[in-house]
């Protein structure tokens, strides 16, 4: 039996101007095999963004837009995100911003 080894990480994106969905994860992350409890979401911006994080599709947060140069934490509450799911996070503008996330990557047992 394999042990399971939960991970406390920490992903980011410096001076995004693409005003595209960025998945912070990258592509196909999390893994079926996993679930991130997301614990912070801090964004920077140099411009006045109205960012929108959605999850597995549906939208989790949508702000008002930013004061510049201020740095804000848009979680209130962990946020989930399950295995074979995406989060993507977009500026909702083409001003730059920086995010930065704490999260705890669960990993399941997978027996065969």
């Amino acid at each position: 039996m394999a042990a399971v080894v939960n991970q406390y990480k920490f992903v980011g994106t410096d001076d995004d101007t693409s005003n595209s969905e960025l998945n912070p994860f990258g592509s196909g992350n999390p893994l079926a095999t996993e679930t991130y409890v997301i614990k912070s979401i801090l964004l920077t911006s140099a411009g006045t963004p109205s960012p929108i994080v959605t999850n597995n599709s549906i939208t989790a947060i949508k702000s008002a837009a930013l004061t510049a140069n201020v740095t804000k934490e848009l979680l209130t509450q962990p946020l989930i995100v399950e295995g074979g799911t995406t989060l993507t996070i977009k500026a909702g503008s083409t001003d730059s911003f920086d995010f930065a996330i704490s999260y705890l990557n669960i990993k399941k047992e997978v027996t065969s």
